[in-house]
């Protein structure tokens, strides 16, 4: 693992991604598209490379459909706006605009949502995104990246330039703890591993991952010995490396900031643990399937919907005692 100076000043995940892609967007095959949505770092981007610069307002369907042309013209480009309007509100175009169209054209566009999960608290279920793991991984040719961090999120602007394709990066808005200050994640295996527990191995990502963290503590305490799983990659992790870490469990958990049971992060894994470790004991925990429209701290709203840190630590419980 590559050693990073420490400590690291916590930022907003898109800043860090867009910092390095101001830094990538000296090779001039790099092109950047937004939907009215801005940043301070977005600002430098403008003002230093107008030329491969579009905001195309408040229309994410033609910034699907601007970024697919730029991309048939060979640039790599990365499309920005609000995590649940360039999933839901152009999600035609995504699938015949890019996931269809790169089986048969070299496509390079990595789609960024900003704002997972609860990240727009006060902003009620419109803003929130509970959907958009369960929507990007219905398309095959759909890569999708979940990171927990700032770290996790900053590194991730050269493996989708260096990977070809259709990208999916969902970044939480809030500022997170950093979690990967004094080591580099893994991005050949797809995930990093927390812990040395062998009792349970609670698999999460994104914001979910610091809950898992919460929760593998508490339970330390109480002598049950937990891993925790920051799947960042959830469509090319290595899938070996992976099934090597979950076999040593006794019981999996998942946690994830979408609906429950509804092709999230729980069906990756029950698809998984079907194929590869028949039998494994198995609990998924997820937000209870219904739209709420309650305002509240992400906290507060996490306990109301069963993703809470107290309500996951109940849970994880009770399934350890029953194994």
């Amino acid at each position: 693992m590559s050693e990073l100076q420490a400590p690291i000043k916590p930022r907003a995940m898109r800043d860090t991604l867009l910092t390095s892609i101001l830094e990538a967007m000296e090779s001039d095959d790099v092109f950047f598209v937004t939907a009215d949505f801005g940043s301070p770092v977005l600002d430098h981007i403008r003002e230093r490379y107008p030329q491969r610069f579009v905001n195309v307002g408040i229309a994410e369907q033609n910034l699907i459909n601007v970024s697919a042309g730029l991309a048939l013209e060979g640039f790599k480009v990365f499309a920005y706006a609000i995590a649940p309007f360039i999933t839901m509100r152009c999600f035609e175009q995504i699938r015949v605009n890019l996931a269809l169209l790169s089986t048969v054209r070299p496509l390079n566009v990595t789609l960024i949502g900003v704002g997972a999960g609860y990240s727009y608290v006060v902003s009620g279920p419109t803003h929130q995104c509970y959907e958009d793991i369960t929507l990007m991984r219905s398309m095959p040719n759909m890569q999708l990246f979940s990171p927990a961090d700032q770290v996790t999120s900053s590194l991730l602007a050269s493996a989708c330039l260096s990977r070809p394709g259709i990208k999916y990066l969902r970044l939480d808005a809030q500022v997170l703890p950093v979690l990967y200050s004094q080591q580099r994640p893994d991005f050949s295996r797809g995930f990093h591993v927390h812990g040395e527990g062998q009792a349970l191995c609670l698999v999460a990502t994104g914001y979910m991952t610091h809950t898992a963290l919460k929760v593998a503590d508490q339970l330390a305490e109480q002598g049950v010995k937990v891993n925790v799983i920051d799947l960042f990659d959830l469509s090319r992790f290595d899938e070996e490396a992976l099934v090597t870490c979950l076999q040593r469990a006794r019981g999996i958990v998942s946690l994830e900031e979408g609906f429950q049971g509804a092709g999230g992060v729980d069906s990756l894994l029950f698809n998984l643990l079907s194929r590869r470790l028949p039998g494994k004991p198995f609990l998924n925990i997820g937000v209870a399937p219904h739209y709420r429209f309650e305002l509240g701290d992400r906290q507060t709203l996490h306990e109301q919907v069963g993703i809470g840190s107290q309500a996951v630590l109940q849970k994880v419980r009770d399934f350890d005692q029953s194994l």
